[in-house]
This record gives structure tokens, C-alpha cells and sequence, in this order.
């Protein structure tokens, strides 16, 4: 039997859309988000694909993450892949699933831990910028780099153009690095 993955998302997921698409490996049998409106949910139901979402507003971080939590294992979720999902896990939560929870991220790590990661590239003067795929831990974008791609900053690169070609890059490199880390 194959790994099964639980793909967390807050959007619209296209990194979540490459792993299911490209999916050799592993199963992907959760979908769940923060966001209950997420586009991303609809294109997996739409699928077939289960999918579980709640908003934590009004119920706070450890009741939320004790939900997620019970719909990962209901489904039997052996590997956790952050995919777009905008929140910051928990130390528990993160301890509760040590090792057994990856990233992708826009840059390359330990380059531009956090948000506006194109922008800063360019204000660095990076000739090259590109994403990494990670483990997650407690430390905000520290984990161990499974991972890298790499693109050229071209003259004239705002934030949007160097994203698309990033984000590009992400579809291609997450998919094959979630096998490889579920395979070892």
C-alpha cells in the first residue's frame, strides 16, 4: 500500500493541484483547509478526493488543531504536506507529527525564512532565487531542505514575475520530493 498523505491548504492549492496530479508514491487521502470557501476544496471534491475543513475563529488554535488532527488520523494520514496553508502550526502540533511534515517554500532556504520572499530577492540583488522543500519544524522555515530549485532574477523581475517562475518550479520539485521523503 501506498503512504497516505494529507495536503493542507488555505487557498486555492495549486502546489495541493501538482501533488495530487503528479502523485506516484503515495495516496492523497485528506484534503483539509482552515479556510471552509477555499477554491482548492472545491477543485478536490470535485475529484473525489475527501476533504475536511473548519474555520478555527471562535474556537481558538489547540481546539482547531485537535480537530485537524482527528480527521488526519481518521484518514489514516501518515505524511503531512503544507500547500499554501497560511497558518503557523503549533509546537504540539508539530511535535505530534515530528518528522512527518513537509514544506515547500518560496526561496531558497535559509535564504528569506517567512513572507515576501520574491521582493526581498530582488531588493538583495539576487541574481538567482528559486523554493525549497522542507521538513517542518518548530523553528519557522528551519527544518531539514529535502529540496531546491533554482531560477535566474532577470533585469526588470517584479515580485509577480519571479513568483510565476518560482511557483512554476514548485509544481515540478514538490511532487517528486514528497515520493522520495515518503519512500525512505
Amino acid at each position: 500500500m501506498k503512504p497516505k498523505i494529507g495536503i493542507l491548504i488555505s487557498g486555492r492549492g495549486s502546489n495541493m493541484m501538482a501533488l495530487v496530479e503528479q502523485a506516484q508514491g503515495y495516496e492523497v487521502a485528506l484534503i483539509a483547509s482552515d479556510k471552509p470557501d477555499a477554491p482548492g476544496l472545491a477543485w478536490a471534491r470535485e475529484r473525489g478526493l475527501p476533504t475536511f475543513a473548519l474555520s478555527p475563529k471562535g474556537i481558538g488554535k489547540p481546539a482547531y488543531e485537535a480537530e485537524i488532527n482527528g480527521a488526519l488520523d481518521e484518514a489514516g494520514i501518515e505524511t503531512i504536506a503544507l500547500a499554501g496553508y497560511m497558518r503557523l502550526l503549533s509546537d504540539d502540533f508539530v511535535a505530534r507529527w515530528r518528522g512527518r511534515i513537509v514544506n515547500i517554500h518560496p526561496s531558497l532556504l535559509p535564504k528569506y525564512k517567512g513572507l515576501d520572499t520574491h521582493q526581498r530577492a530582488i531588493d538583495a540583488g539576487d541574481t538567482v532565487a528559486g523554493c525549497s522543500v522542507h521538513v517542518v519544524t518548530e523553528e519557522l522555515d528551519a527544518g531539514e531542505v529535502l529540496g531546491r530549485a533554482e531560477v535566474p532574477v532577470l533585469p526588470g523581475d517584479t515580485a509577480d514575475t519571479l513568483a510565476a517562475r518560482v511557483l512554476a518550479e514548485e509544481h515540478r520539485l514538490y511532487p517528486r520530493v514528497l515520493a522520495d521523503f515518503v519512500a525512505r
